[in-house]
C-alpha cells in the first residue's frame, strides 16, 4: 500500500472540524482515510458532513465505516423502523439538518446509497478498524454486530487481536478530548460535538491533527 493511511473519528455532525483537518491533511489520491463512523446525530451538520465525505471519494482512497448511529439513522430512514430511540440520542439534530419537515424525502438518494454502502471493519497489514469494540479472538468478518457496532471500550476492554495488528476504534468519548492507547488498541473518539476535538492520525507515524466545532486547528505528535 503506497501513500499514508489516517484514521478519523467520531464527527457527528461537525463539519467545520472536518473541513479544519482535512485542509490541514491534504489527502493525495493515494492516501487513505479511515473514517471510524458515526458521521451523524447530535451535532448541527450531519447533511454537510456526508457531502464532505462524498467529495473525498473523489480525491482520495476514502473507506467509511458504519457506526451505531448511522445505524439507527438507517433503521428508521430505510427499514421503516419506529424513530424513538434514533430522536432520543440525535437524530432530531440529523433531521433538522435536512430541513425535515415531516417528509423523509428530504435526505438525498446520495446519502441513503453512501449510508447503505458503510463497511463493518478494514484492515490493512499491519492494522484494523472498526467502530466500536471487537472479540480478540474472533476473526474480523465473524464479529458480532453489536460489539463492533455498541460495545464501549468502558464495558469491556479487549486484549490484543489474534490477527497481531493494532486496531483503531471510535465510539467510547473522551470527555477530555484526549486519545485513549494500550499500544495494541488507540480510541480516537475525542468529543468533537461536547466541546472536544476531532482527531485525525496517521497510523504509520503517529502524527495528529485535531479540530473543534468551530473549526479551529491544532497540530501535533505524540
Amino acid at each position: 500500500m503506497t501513500g499514508r493511511v489516517i484514521a478519523i473519528g467520531d464527527i457527528h455532525g461537525c463539519s467545520q472540524a472536518l473541513d479544519a483537518l482535512v485542509e490541514a491533511i491534504a489527502p493525495a489520491a493515494d492516501d487513505t482515510l479511515v473514517m471510524l463512523g458515526d458521521y451523524c446525530d447530535r451535532g448541527p451538520d450531519t447533511r454537510g458532513v456526508i457531502d464532505r465525505l462524498l467529495e473525498l471519494q473523489k480525491s482520495c482512497q476514502l473507506i467509511a465505516l458504519l457506526g451505531n448511529h448511522e445505524q439507527m439513522m438507517m433503521d428508521v430512514v430505510l427499514a421503516q423502523q419506529p424513530p424513538y430511540e434514533w430522536l432520543k440520542f440525535g437524530g432530531v439534530d440529523t433531521l433538522d439538518s435536512y430541513g425535515f419537515t415531516g417528509d423523509l424525502g428530504c435526505i438525498p438518494s446520495s446519502h441513503l446509497e453512501f449510508l447503505s454502502q458503510l463497511r463493518d471493519y478494514y484492515e490493512t497489514e499491519t492494522h484494523f478498524f472498526v467502530h466500536a469494540n471487537y472479540l480478540a479472538d474472533v476473526p474480523l468478518d465473524e464479529q458480532p454486530t453489536d460489539v463492533i457496532r455498541w460495545l464501549k471500550l468502558t464495558q469491556e476492554l479487549p486484549g490484543p487481536h489474534i490477527n497481531g495488528k493494532q486496531a483503531f476504534v471510535g465510539h467510547t468519548h473522551d470527555r477530555a478530548g484526549e486519545i485513549f492507547s494500550v499500544g495494541h488498541l488507540v480510541c480516537i473518539d475525542t468529543y468533537c460535538y461536547g466541546g472536544g476535538w476531532l482527531t485525525a492520525m496517521d497510523v504509520n507515524d503517529q502524527q495528529l491533527w485535531q479540530a473543534d466545532a468551530r473549526g479551529n486547528l491544532r497540530e501535533l505528535t505524540v
